[in-house]
């Protein structure tokens, strides 16, 4: 579940996950705290009201409201 509202994650598409790691890759990408994502992802985990995510790296989810990221663009 999502840290903030506890609503409930699941699995980004392949289509999604490709859009976050183009976006990383141009940086054009930051987190909720402003920091910019510079790392490539191996998943992501969307919330349930589609405008939150939370990267996924070396098969860890990052589940701090800091390091999500919005999905609102």
């Amino acid at each position: 579940v999502c840290p903030e509202t506890k609503q409930p994650v699941s699995l980004a598409s392949s289509e999604v996950l490709t859009t976050i790691n183009e976006r990383i890759q141009l940086g054009k990408l930051s987190n909720l705290a402003g920091a910019v994502v510079k790392e490539q992802v191996d998943g992501v985990l969307v919330r349930s009201d589609g405008k939150r995510a939370y990267l996924v790296r070396d098969d860890i989810p990052i589940m701090l409201v800091d390091e999500a990221v919005s999905l609102d663009n």
